[in-house]
Formats: structure tokens, sequence, C-alpha cells
């Protein structure tokens, strides 16, 4: 039990809580401290194609046969996570099918800035991760979309446009710009990778954590929204992740995973996307109520793990080894 206290402890006195709680806080006394729209898509750009450049380079000494298992068991949980968040939504009466399928297809996404706060918060503490962690985000975030978008359009009297949902979920930003660093990543020599690694890995911390901050200011500045999703549906945003996340972590140390690489596989399980599944919803299941799932997401499940997620399920992982 003092274990668990004390890595919870510490995670919420990291700079990258405290920055995004100090968000928070700004919104709710009307200070203003949002990023320009074109810093944000800057900084967003620029932490997909970091954390993909790192995994690309990191891959380079792994066998291929370590990433197999790993590989496999991703895509199945990908898979379930929406599948999951379908059923147990069927509790919220008030939901409509159409936006249990949108709410679960954010749920079966990954969120890249959870995925990133987990990196550095074990790197804090000196904690070794696969370095096929960024491939493993990449695998989940794509069968998360198409799964829940499916299970939200079998309702409805319209054909999907199928073709053009897919084309958004390979060809948008996140999937695209991770895997875009996995290959230069994975290609570049030890010395090309030393010389943009200052800039791409040197200072990636503190850019997550103005990242954090321009989150918090915008979970902050829509509670009012936030509030409107409802008791259940935020009860949902709670509890779901932490059961499926320690789930994944499970699976992950049967395989052989490392406490370290578990405990990204129960993340990743766990976190809710905010930036790829609401444009891949948009299209798949345009009539659905996207601002329910991205508050859902954002405001409710996006910072209790940050705060209390990632200490769950390192601390699984760690009781498990």
């Amino acid at each position: 039990m003092s274990s668990s206290w004390s890595l919870a402890l510490e995670n919420l006195t990291s700079v990258a809580v405290l920055a995004f709680v100090f968000g928070c806080i700004a919104a709710r006394v009307k200070s203003d401290v949002r990023m320009p729209d074109q810093i944000y898509q800057f900084m967003s750009i620029y932490l997909l194609f970091g954390i993909g450049l790192k995994g690309g380079h990191a891959i380079k000494s792994v066998q291929f046969q370590e990433i197999i298992s790993p590989a496999l068991l991703t895509l199945v949980i990908g898979s379930l996570v929406p599948v999951a968040a379908y059923f147990v939504l069927k509790l919220v009466r008030t939901l409509t099918d159409l936006d249990r399928g949108a709410i679960a297809a954010h749920y079966g996404s990954t969120s890249l800035i959870t995925f990133s706060a987990a990196l550095l918060f074990l790197e804090t503490k000196m904690i070794e991760v696969e370095g096929f962690a960024t491939v493993l985000l990449v695998l989940m975030e794509i069968p998360g979309l198409v799964v829940g978008i499916y299970l939200g359009s079998r309702h409805l009297n319209r054909n999907v446009e199928w073709k053009e949902t897919l084309l958004e979920v390979l060809t948008g930003k996140t999937v695209l710009l991770l895997i875009g660093g996995l290959v230069i990543g994975g290609l570049t020599s030890d010395a090309g990778y030393e010389k943009v690694s200052p800039f791409f890995i040197g200072i990636l911390g503190g850019l997550l954590a103005l990242f954090l901050m321009h989150l918090g200011y915008l979970a902050g500045s829509n509670f009012a929204e936030i509030k409107k999703v409802g008791p259940r549906v935020a009860v949902f945003g709670i509890i779901f992740p932490v059961i499926v996340g320690t789930l994944a972590v499970i699976a992950g140390h049967t395989i052989g995973m490392s406490v370290g690489g578990a405990t990204i596989l129960g993340v990743l399980a766990a976190s809710a996307s905010y930036i790829a599944a609401p444009a891949a919803v948009s299209i798949g299941l345009p009539t659905a109520n996207a601002s329910l799932a991205l508050m859902s997401s954002i405001g409710v499940t996006f910072p209790f793990n940050l705060i209390f997620g990632i200490p769950i399920y390192l601390e699984v992982a760690t009781l498990l080894a």
C-alpha cells in the first residue's frame, strides 16, 4: 500500500501532471493560457513525429521474434476494447447505439499524450520499456477505430463510407506521422539520429508539459460540457479504463513483457483518443453526438489516467513481476 501511495504522490507532483492542473485552474479563473492554434498544431506534429522517430530508432535493436507476440496481443486488445466498451455502455440507457459506437471508437483508439506521459514517468523511475512500444501504439489505434465505427454503423439505414473512413484512419495525422517517424528512425544511421536527437528527444519532456497545460486549459474551460456527459458516462470513463488497463497489464506480463512494457500496454488499452478518433468518427458516424464522446475522453478519462491511472498500471505490473 505504501508503494502504491508513493507512486501516486510522485506522479501527482510531476511537472506533466502539475502543468495539466495549472491549465485547468487558469481556465476556471478566466485566464487565457491556451496555445494559439498554429502552435498547437506544431506541437501535435512534433510529439507524433518525435515519438515515432524515437521508437523507430529503438526498434533497430529488437529481434523480429520479440515483437510477434506483443503485436498480435495488441491487435486482439485493440479489437476487443471497443466491443467491450460498446456493450458496457448499454447500461447507460439514455445513449443511442450510434453514440455508443462513437464512444467505443474513442476508447478503442489510443491517446498519444497519455502514452508519452507514461513513457516520461517510467523514464524518471529508470524503468526500461521495450523498443517496439511505439509500434504497439500504432497497431492498437487502427482496429479500435474501425471496430467502434462498425458497431455504431450497424443500426444506420445508410451505408457507411468505409473507403473514406479507412483512408482517414490510415492517412490521418496521428497514424501517418507515427509511421513516418518509425520508418525514418529505423532507416537513419546512428550518426543521423544523434544530430536530431537534441531537438526531437532532448526537449520532448518540456514541450509535453506545455502541451498538457494547454489540454488542462481546454478541460477547465469546457467544464460545463463535461458535466453534461452525465454521471453514468463519467463513471464509465473511470472504471472501464482501470479494468481494461489492468487486464492488458496481466496479458502483457503473461507473454513475457517487462514491467515497463506491460505498463505501457495497460496505458494504451486504458487510454481514449481525442485527436484521431474525432476525425475518423466525424466521417464514419457523422450524426453521432461528437461532443459527448470527446468530453468523456478528454474531460474524464484523460485526466484520470494522467494522474491516477499510470501509477495504478505500473503498480499492477510491479506486483505481477
